[in-house]
């Protein structure tokens, strides 16, 4: 794809995002979009964010639980960037009836880095020792693609239908909790929703960060300390409207709670 394309394809994103509505699937209209492509008008939609005077406070990995995978029908990990614009503490009010589209819940293991991260050639081990603490963590996915339609290449370039994110406010040395088989529970409007496990996000957290870690690496660029890294969905997705309130624990770790306006 030329890059004119590529800047077209990154402006309607954009305004897509800026006017909260969503627009019809790129990849239907680009039948011969590659994953490059994708990445590289994700780049250019980032570029327009930056301009606004957002800035990088992170990356997330996407798609990597089975249950999302077969909800959305991608069967692959993808990642996009996360700014300060995104970012919530825990309790917090998100206005999704003005500022969101389709907005589905998750509950994710946020990784806080002391070090940098730079792939390839980053092991598990290494994303321990660069990790300063683990948090609990909402991420409130939205696509700017019409009924979730996406293939792959179409949540790439959406920032990896990234919305925002809910980060909990205590966090805990990595080294101190399983992350494997530490347990998941969601509860929305006062009810147990959904259950998981760390081992649900490819087979551990650590592994999607250690994934994110080589995969950008791989591109030129990576991990740096200070950065919040949000390792994937443990739970399947949950559409949220205004007026649900969610909350949830992981063994171990802490917990996190959001409300909906």
């Amino acid at each position: 794809m030329n890059e004119a394309k590529i800047q077209q394809y990154g402006d309607e994103l954009y305004a897509a995002l800026r006017e909260s509505r969503a627009i019809a699937p790129i990849r239907e209209r680009e039948p011969e979009l590659t994953i490059e492509d994708a990445y590289a008008i994700s780049t250019h939609l980032l570029s327009l964010r930056m301009a606004d005077g957002e800035r990088v406070v992170g990356k997330k990995i996407g798609v990597t639980s089975r249950a999302v995978q077969n909800m959305l029908n991608v069967h692959q990990p993808d990642f996009g960037y996360l700014t300060d614009t995104m970012l919530f503490q825990s309790g917090a009010k998100i206005p999704i009836s003005t500022t969101m589209i389709q907005p589905r819940a998750e509950g994710e293991i946020a990784f806080l880095l002391r070090r940098d991260l730079q792939g390839p050639g980053v092991t598990n081990a290494d994303v321990l020792s660069a990790t300063d603490q683990v948090y609990p963590c909402f991420e409130i996915v939205d696509s700017r693609i019409e009924d979730w339609r996406i293939k792959i290449e179409d949540t790439v370039a959406d920032n990896a239908s990234c919305g925002v994110f809910v980060v909990g406010d205590r966090g805990v040395d990595p080294r101190k909790v399983d992350l494997v088989t530490c347990g998941m529970v969601v509860e929305k409007n006062g009810d147990v929703l959904s259950t998981g496990a760390g081992a649900a996000a490819l087979g551990s957290p650590v592994n999607c960060v250690a994934w994110l870690a080589n995969t950008m690496g791989r591109l030129g660029t990576g991990l740096k300390a200070g950065e919040i890294i949000l390792s994937g969905s443990l739970v399947p997705l949950e559409p949220v409207v205004a007026g649900d309130r969610m909350h949830l624990t992981i063994g171990g770790i802490g917990e996190a709670s959001v409300e909906f306006v």
